[in-house]
């Protein structure tokens, strides 16, 4: 198997180095829109470095995976599917959701294989969490509380073509709260702050976010997230129940201080960022992209999963512009 990887930034040169390290991945072809950062790359993974992204197809591959910067992504699928190759592609799919929507009906008329990069369904964590709300542990699911903050906020450069907190970073949330509990999302009521760095201000998008999302069953589910959270990296899901309640992320290097006395001590070495925190989560789930390509397991995320946390952020967005809530079936789906 050869596997061409297309983007050799952050994480793509993470992807790529996981790849190489999985047996049955076969060889690596990188290629960037930086040709001498992918040539690094792949000197350091013993990989092959092309020229230019046009090579990778014009050379051959069996599978592609697409880390570049976001505007690429949806050209690069579909670039794979008309080729016929299973591709993996880091979220979101689009920078919208009608572009969203143009590629996935093109994918699906194709019966082409997309999987979407949403590692936390791969961390060990959620995945516990999920097991108990399914069989029931947990009683009646009355409330989800998420939370996703970063230690510090990104690149201006990267916040202008990042589609805002909601659709780059609190999709994540979105994603699990439809995992986890296995309910859809009816209707969502959203808020946003630009009390921060001016540089949010200037492109019209919030550095701290919350929304409520009401569940088909009920359920009412929160889920806050920020730019600015000093204390380090924090992603965390609580789940209460009528019989109990369980947090995902709750570990001895979550970055919260306790104030009672005796509670338990802060952390001493508190995660930095979503690399470090999550980074068996996204090993496990190019290995899971690696099972499909060979014919040997399920798509653990394809286009219409991704879709639907994609369409909870567009309608939180909406909402919080618009000031009012918004039932899910104003927003357009497949």
């Amino acid at each position: 198997m050869r596997i061409g990887v297309i983007g050799t930034g952050r994480i793509g040169s993470f992807h790529a180095a996981a790849l190489a390290r999985h047996p049955d991945a076969g060889s690596l072809l990188l290629a960037d829109a930086d040709p001498a950062r992918a040539a690094r790359i792949a000197d350091r993974l013993g990989a092959t470095a092309a020229p230019s992204v046009e090579q990778v197809f014009k050379w051959g591959v069996d599978a592609v995976v697409v880390a570049t910067a976001t505007d690429g992504h949806a050209e690069l699928v579909l670039r794979a599917i008309r080729g016929g190759l299973p591709v993996f592609c880091e979220k979101p799919l689009a920078t919208d959701l009608a572009r969203t929507l143009t590629v996935l009906r093109e994918v699906t008329a194709a019966n082409g294989v997309l999987q979407l990069g949403f590692m936390r369904r791969f961390d060990a964590g959620c995945l516990t969490a999920r097991e108990l709300v399914r069989s029931g542990a947990l009683g009646r699911l009355h409330t989800v509380r998420t939370m996703t903050a970063d230690p510090a906020p990104p690149p201006a450069a990267y916040l202008a073509t990042s589609g805002g907190l909601y659709r780059d970073c609190l999709v994540h949330d979105f994603d699990m709260v439809r995992w986890v509990t296995g309910h859809e999302v009816t209707e969502v009521y959203a808020s946003g702050s630009d009390a921060g760095p001016a540089m949010f201000r200037e492109i019209g998008d919030v550095d701290t976010a919350v929304a409520l999302l009401t569940l088909d069953d009920g359920t009412l589910a929160t889920c806050t997230g920020t730019r600015c959270n000093g204390a380090g990296y924090d992603v965390r899901m609580e789940l209460a129940g009528e019989l109990d309640q369980v947090s995902s992320g709750l570990d001895d290097r979550t970055p919260i201080a306790s104030t009672e006395p005796q509670g338990p001590p802060p952390a001493s070495k508190p995660w930095t960022g979503f690399l470090e925190r999550f980074a068996p989560a996204y090993e496990a789930e190019l290995a899971a992209f690696v099972r499909l390509v060979r014919g040997e397991g399920p798509n653990p995320c394809d286009g219409r999963e991704a879709l639907a946390a994609l369409r909870i952020a567009e309608a939180c967005e909406r909402s919080r512009r618009e000031h009012r809530p918004v039932r899910m079936e104003e927003l357009p789906d497949l």
